[in-house]
């Protein structure tokens, strides 16, 4: 008998198998999902009416070693305490919320590891010899902000030195409309600086912004409620919302932003037409007056002109 791709004859039995595909990246979750204890059990049984066979395969993995949303303990707080070390925004209290698996991912990001935010065996062997990511526009400024597209993260620095490092989410790169206009979700890279800020929550065309600091035009650093590890924004620059009071504070109008690794183009909707002239008024056109009257004698030695409303005199 002849196994067909994807099954194994093994003793009469036939083993079905699937293979993985390669994804991006790749995924700790996978780990997770492999490292339960697993019984598998097939069964063949004949078409005799005297005859039945029963087999029983047990696969056995180890358990999974990592870490993960709703964890607490030692270990979460020995993994957040390496993580605020290491510049992540991370609040060291033991517990694993949403804002240490954003930590997390932030530096997966910048290690190039699956982004998922779980702290699963490859991440916690990284985090012994991690990757030190130095400065991009060294001389940019003491207080500046430095997002790179490509890594999908913010690195803020404050008095010359790294402060924070955050994830974000920016433009996916998606077309979209809005009110009949249509534009490509991007994240223009290049130098800018915060040019206005709005506190609480803004509600727009596209969506709410918590504490928007924008710097290139519609284009804004603010807080939202789903950063994932990749680009989804319309073009604006997300942080998680436990990051995102601080950077707001920190972001004073002129502080210099830089873009990088993004495409050198308009930032979307910035094409808007400008507004109607105003409506032609004709202008106003003053009456015409009557010349002055005027009344004129000479002498042989005196000339004097007067105009009077009703009366001329001549001397």
């Amino acid at each position: 008998m002849k196994a067909s791709p994807g099954r194994v004859l093994v003793g009469g039995i036939v083993v079905a198998f699937a293979f993985g595909g390669c994804s991006s990246g790749g995924t700790e979750r996978a780990a997770v999902r492999k490292s339960n204890v697993r019984k598998v059990h097939r069964t063949t049984t004949s078409s005799s009416s005297t005859t039945t066979s029963t087999s029983s395969t047990t696969v056995t993995t180890a358990p999974f070693d990592g870490l993960r949303p709703g964890d607490s303990g030692p270990e979460v707080s020995a993994l957040q305490q390496r993580l605020a070390e290491l510049h992540y925004d991370v609040s060291p209290d033991g517990n694993y919320s949403s804002g240490t698996m954003q930590a997390v991912m932030a530096f997966q990001k910048v290690n190039g590891l699956g982004r998922d935010g779980v702290a699963g065996p490859m991440t916690r062997l990284k985090l012994a010899s991690p990757v030190t990511p130095g400065p991009s526009v060294p001389s940019g400024g003491s207080t500046r902000v430095e997002v790179d597209i490509a890594r999908q993260v913010l690195f803020f620095y404050k008095g010359g030195s790294l402060f924070r490092i955050v994830s974000v989410s920016t433009g996916s790169g998606e077309r979209f409309c809005v009110n009949g206009r249509c534009a490509t979700a991007v994240t223009p890279g290049g130098s800018f600086r915060v040019s206005g800020k709005v506190g609480g929550w803004q509600t727009g065309e596209l969506g709410k912004l918590y504490k928007p600091s924008y710097f290139n035009g519609n284009i804004a650093i603010h807080g939202a409620t789903s950063v994932p590890g990749g680009p989804a924004s319309h073009g604006c620059v997300r942080v998680p919302m436990n990051s995102a009071d601080w950077i707001y504070a920190s972001l004073s109008v002129g502080t210099p932003v830089y873009v990088l690794n993004g495409p050198r183009v308009p930032a979307p909707f910035s094409d808007a037409p400008p507004p109607p002239p105003p409506p032609t008024v004709p202008p106003t056109v003053p009456p015409t007056l009557p010349p002055p009257t005027a009344t004129t004698s000479s002498t042989s030695t005196t000339t004097t002109t007067s105009t009077m409303p009703s009366t001329t005199t001549n001397t």
